[in-house]
């Protein structure tokens, strides 16, 4: 089958259309920067109607770049950032602006739902930890705090389905976020006593069907294809949560190979392949997810709340100090160089726990009130040395996640904007004594959901097929762990691990005092 195959990956910093032939090959990408707000209260909020504009801007940029694009269109796929809570009324219009993933308010009722009687059932169905930033516990505090929201509200949706209603009308979630939100995993449907052990069962009309879109595709309206520049009736696929086409883009299912999967951009996502559901190994601090493929294998995920946000914030505490003396540089020009810095840098300087967000950690353990430090200074560490804890920190944190789904991975493949630093590299594969094999497919997110509608439109008979085309000839080689360096991770690592969890009541009192304040 000819034409061309269009993704939508709307994340948390950018909005992005990519099209691509249908063998995977890419031919234009169009992008506008994301916004959202956030409120003293922890919450973060996205102006929903803002989004969909974007999102057909960007396509109408698309379009305008190759006719081709928008003549030989076969399929519209559509994925975006994870979690959060979108309601729409009766009408489908916002009740409210959308709430994101780095919202923090409903820490208290995490907590509750971790520590209620149905906690061990939740996660045994779902295969996701509770935490702060998801669906459940959002409508949780609505449910407290806002009910008004929730009296007008017919559909709660995540962002990629809000996006999906405004191509096509269709009120739908998929087999990711449905499911290890509200579901069972085995059966990737939703699970009526999960619903109930939530305390949810009078918001359950909220819930809108699960679609997979590697099975079943909408139609663009004709409202939508006009202010997208589409022809009217093109199929649109609602691809899965936007970290899972991460990972079918970017390698993670191999049933050969068995690969761990690292993305380290604004978050740091950390993946292992499971052929099947009984090969899910769930584990005893209830933490972390576990999310379908399209056929029958899953990913095992361990999700840092923070990752490349930990770099961003010690260049930028560095960009503050140059311009109080009237010095003037982006965060492009500090990284220059960088790499050789940080690799020249003392190794195990200071040890550095990277929970720099404001809505604490997620993976391996959830906790709201987590977070970043700095442990072990002395006077001789320069900022060099810093940052190249920085560094150590993100593949502690990875090799802490890993630690909570088993055995480490034979192997690792590593994208996000990360995977472009050979010291990040090198350190990585050290801290996890495993090689290290990056990506060269830049749009992963917006490859994956359109592999999903490869699927959907007959043009690969499996995934195993889809994926021989569209990612095996874009793996890099793999980078071997220094071996020495190796050796004194494995020592720094569980120092890592007995320090973060001593820190636990300290982050606890500081919370309260920030409360007080």
């Amino acid at each position: 089958m000819s034409g061309v195959l269009i993704g939508v990956d709307a994340g948390t910093s950018v909005v992005k259309a990519v099209a691509f032939e249908a063998d995977g090959r890419q031919i234009a990408v169009a992008a506008r920067p994301n916004a959202y707000v956030t409120l003293p209260n922890g919450g973060a909020e996205q102006d929903m109607r803002r989004t969909w504009a974007d999102v057909a801007a960007v396509l109408r940029e698309l379009v305008a770049r190759d006719p081709r694009i928008g003549r030989d269109a076969a399929a519209l796929a559509v994925t975006g950032q994870g979690d959060g809570c979108w309601l729409i009324d009766a009408a489908g219009e916002p009740v409210h602006d959308g709430w994101l993933w780095l919202d923090a308010r409903a820490a208290a009722e995490a907590r509750e739902i971790a520590a209620s009687p149905g906690a061990a059932l939740i996660y045994e169905r779902t295969g996701a930890g509770v935490n702060v930033c998801q669906m459940r516990t959002h409508l949780r505090w609505m449910k407290r705090h806002a009910p008004d929201l929730l009296t007008k509200a017919a559909t709660a949706l995540h962002p990629k389905e809000w996006l999906y209603f405004r191509l096509t009308g269709d009120r739908a979630t998929c087999p990711t976020e449905g499911v290890f939100t509200f579901g069972d995993f085995r059966r990737r449907a939703y699970d009526e006593a999960v619903i109930e052990a939530l305390d949810l069962a009078d918001l359950r009309r909220l819930l809108p069907p699960i679609v997979d879109g590697a099975r079943e595709a909408g139609a663009l309206t004709a409202a939508a294809a006009r202010e997208t520049g589409l022809k009217p009736g093109l199929p649109v696929c609602l691809g899965y949560v936007d970290i899972m086409c991460t990972a079918l883009g970017g390698g993670l299912h191999d049933p050969a190979a068995r690969p761990g999967l690292t993305v380290l951009g604004s978050t740091g996502m950390h993946m292992g392949f499971a052929p099947d559901a009984d090969a899910v190994r769930l584990n005893a601090d209830r933490s972390g997810y576990v999310m379908a493929f399209p056929g029958g294998a899953y990913a095992q995920m361990q999700t840092n709340m923070a990752a490349t946000l930990n770099i961003d914030w010690m260049l930028d505490a560095a960009r503050a100090v140059l311009a109080a003396e009237g010095v003037e540089r982006s965060r492009g020009d500090l990284l220059r160089g960088m790499d050789e810095r940080v690799m020249a840098a003392r190794p195990g300087a200071a040890l550095f726990h990277p929970y720099i967000s404001a809505a604490g950690e997620r993976g391996p353990f959830a906790e709201p009130d987590a977070r970043a430090s700095f442990t072990g200074l002395d006077q001789s560490a320069g900022w060099f040395d810093l940052m190249r804890a920085v560094y150590e920190g993100l593949a502690f944190a990875a090799r802490d996640c890993y630690a909570a789904m088993g055995p480490t991975p034979g192997e690792i493949r590593l994208s996000g904007g990360a995977a472009r630093s050979s010291a990040m590299r090198a350190i990585l594969a050290a801290a996890l004594g495993a090689p290290v094999r990056t990506v060269a497919r830049e749009e992963a997110g917006a490859a994956g959901a359109v592999m999903i509608a490869a699927l959907q439109q007959g043009i690969y008979p499996d995934v195993e097929a889809c994926v021989a085309e569209w990612v095996t000839p874009h793996l890099g080689a793999a980078e071997a762990p220094d071996a020495g360096l190796a050796a004194t991770y494995d020592g720094l690592f569980e120092t890592y691990v007995e320090t973060r969890r001593a820190l636990a009541p300290v982050w606890s009192r500081l919370s309260a005092a920030r409360r007080a304040a």
